[in-house]
């Protein structure tokens, strides 16, 4: 039974389900756009959008728990000191862009993209 256990599993373990979002949205935060599927996009929505919350307040602590989040220095340093592209937008920083199907195994794909 999966009771209180929010989220999509992907199909993997805990660590791993978590380790795949992690990387989704770190390699969001790096380019701005990516490739992937739907499930992986709608679960990495919501830390992506708290990455960039953090950084709109700026302070140390922010910073540490967007470290601890995405385990990436350079990202991080990249989305605090860019941050002023977000400044006007309360949230909702990301758009998912529905493809259609996966050819290997159907699997629907989309762009993940940033919101300027």
């Amino acid at each position: 039974m999966r009771h209180k256990k929010k989220g999509r599993k992907l199909g993997t373990s805990s660590a791993h389900t978590k380790a795949i979002l992690r990387g989704v949205a770190t390699g969001l935060l790096r380019n701005d756009r990516i490739k992937t599927t739907e499930a992986r996009a709608k679960e990495a929505r919501p830390l992506v959008d708290n990455v960039i919350t953090w950084a709109k307040k700026g302070d140390v602590h922010s910073r540490r728990l967007a470290i601890a989040a995405l385990g990436d220095k350079e990202v991080v340093a990249r989305i605090f000191d860019g941050v002023e592209r977000f400044e006007g937008r309360d949230g909702g920083y990301t758009r998912i862009l529905k493809l259609g199907p996966r050819k290997g195994d159907n699997a629907p794909m989309v762009i993940m993209e940033l919101v300027d």
